[in-house]
Order: C-alpha cells, then sequence, then structure tokens
C-alpha cells in the first residue's frame, strides 16, 4: 500500500479550503492554546479565541467524512487568578455550527512539571475533546482494549453467587454488575482517561506532544488506509505516527521553522508540499487530494 503524506504551509483556515468535501477520516490536533506560544503563533486572547477558531473549525467540519471523528487537544488557561472559560464557550459555539460533543478523554501526565502556585496546584491533566458530524461514527474499540490486571486473579477466583448475576447495588442507584463477566477475560476495554508522559524531548517545538497520544486515537477511530489531518501539525508527530501505521496524512502549519523540519524528516517519495499560498486576491492553483 502507498502512504502518502501531505504537508502545507500557511494559515489553516485558509489551506483547509484546498482539501476535497469529506474527504477526512480523523482529525486530530493540538492549537495554540489561548496567549500561549507567543513566539511562535502570536498567541491569542482568552476572549477573542472562539470568533479565531470557528472559521477552522466550520473548514475542519466541511472536510471530515460525516463517519469520521475530531480529536481536538486543549485546555484553559489561568486569567487573573481563576481558570478561563473560553474552552467552554468554544464547545457551546462548536455545537452551534453543528459539532455534536461526544466525549471527553482526559490526559494525565504522568511526569508533569513540578510547581508551586498560592491558590492553586500545578496541572496535571489536558482535556482531548471529541466531535463528530453524526452519531453513527467509525469506533474500533477493540484495538485499544488493555490487559485485565493481575486484581482478576484473586476476585475472580471464587465467585458468590451474587457475584453470577446483575447484583444491583446497596444505595439503589441503580448501577449494578455481573464478576462473573470477567471470567476467562484477559482483556478490556480502557477507560477515558489516558496515563501518558509530556514529551521530554520537544523536538525543536515548544508544546509537542507524545507520539502514543495521536497513536491511540488513530488505533480507535481509523483504520489501515483512512486519512488522518492535523491542521496544527507543529513537530510533525501525527504525520510521523499516521505513516507508521499505514494511514494516508496531512499536515499544516503556518510556521516555515516547523513545516521546514517535518519536510527534512519525511522521504521525499512519500511527500506532498504545498507551499505558501497568498490569499484573497488569487485562487489557489491546486488542489489537494489524498487518494
Amino acid at each position: 500500500m502507498e502512504i502518502r503524506t501531505g504537508l502545507f504551509l500557511g494559515d489553516s483556515k485558509d489551506v483547509l479550503k484546498q482539501l476535497p468535501d469529506s474527504s477526512v477520516d480523523l482529525i486530530v490536533t493540538s492549537p495554540p492554546y489561548a496567549d500561549q506560544r507567543k513566539g511562535t503563533y502570536g498567541g491569542i486572547h482568552p476572549d477573542k479565541y472562539v470568533e479565531w477558531f470557528l472559521p477552522i473549525s466550520a473548514q475542519l467540519f466541511r472536510v471530515l467524512k460525516p463517519t469520521g471523528t475530531f480529536v481536538l487537544n486543549i485546555k484553559e488557561k489561568v486569567v487573573a487568578g481563576e481558570r478561563s472559560t473560553y474552552v467552554m464557550e468554544l464547545i457551546i459555539a462548536m455545537r452551534k455550527q453543528g459539532w455534536l460533543w461526544t466525549e471527553e478523554f482526559i490526559w494525565h501526565k504522568k511526569n508533569s512539571f513540578p510547581g508551586k502556585w498560592p491558590n492553586r496546584f500545578r496541572d496535571s491533566w489536558e482535556r482531548l475533546l471529541q466531535f463528530n458530524k453524526s452519531k453513527h461514527f467509525n469506533m474500533y474499540q477493540n484495538e485499544v482494549k488493555v490487559p485485565i490486571g493481575d486484581w482478576a486473579k484473586g476476585r475472580l477466583k471464587n465467585l458468590s453467587a451474587t457475584d453470577k448475576v446483575r447484583d444491583n447495588t446497596k444505595n439503589g442507584s441503580g448501577f449494578g454488575k455481573n464478576v462473573s463477566n470477567w471470567l476467562g477475560k484477559e482483556s478490556v476495554f480502557p477507560t477515558n482517561v489516558l496515563h501518558l508522559a509530556t514529551e521530554c524531548n520537544n523536538k525543536n517545538h515548544s508544546a509537542a506532544f507524545p507520539e502514543e497520544l495521536p497513536e491511540w486515537f488513530i488505533k480507535l477511530f481509523t483504520k489501515q488506509g483512512d486519512t488522518v489531518l492535523d491542521p496544527f501539525v507543529g513537530s510533525g508527530t501525527t504525520l510521523f505516527v499516521s505513516k507508521r501505521m499505514k494511514r494516508h496524512s496531512i499536515g499544516i502549519d503556518i510556521t516555515s521553522e516547523y513545516y521546514e523540519m517535518v519536510k527534512s524528516r519525511i522521504n521525499p517519495a512519500e511527500l506532498y508540499l504545498i507551499e505558501p499560498v497568498k490569499y484573497g486576491k488569487t485562487k489557489p492553483q491546486r488542489r489537494y487530494a489524498i487518494r
């Protein structure tokens, strides 16, 4: 199978217009957070973040297949001693745009940097928001199963009578379980909390995420030959992981330094490049098709 990697240099809201409708199976990205990465992306004020992101998410909605998924890695910042609400405002605005906010995953950073603040503790987690265009989307849950764990060896050794039926909880909540359902199982479905270390080697990028992050979602939401898009590709992690997993991929970044860095790490025979386009006065001379 020929795996193709597309790399664009430019502003996502403009470059995305060159991609065909319903051409992408998975979007996974970490855009610049509000008032952060000012040295590379200029920084967006929390009050302007929704206004800035909505034209991008509109294009993402267009290029995503009806069965596709959009995973957005983002986190609120602290402004004047309290958490900003820009992420929650963005979720509401995207729902009005037509997105379904299907799920929220948590990335627990196992090696987050230590620190001390007078009114809070260090951040050790980030949001991974899942959006879809339809309630019926591709999801390959068996691909992300995890070992059942040592707890099962003792707990399942001698089952009581109530362990073999759906036992209602004593507090009347209605949530019950049949413990015997775990018998003979070596793997189970994971939770929506991902326990991953941060990227220690920053790959010459101010906020590179670990390869395990896009890898997990690529396993869950795509199959070989599908197309993965990262509209803020940065150090290129999503592209490299997609290529290794035999998925086509498309990366966009507005920073020429990152564009050149990623380009230098990909085999030229497997790379499709789109140089900067002057927007407004001229129409794009070339449209990009991954297939």
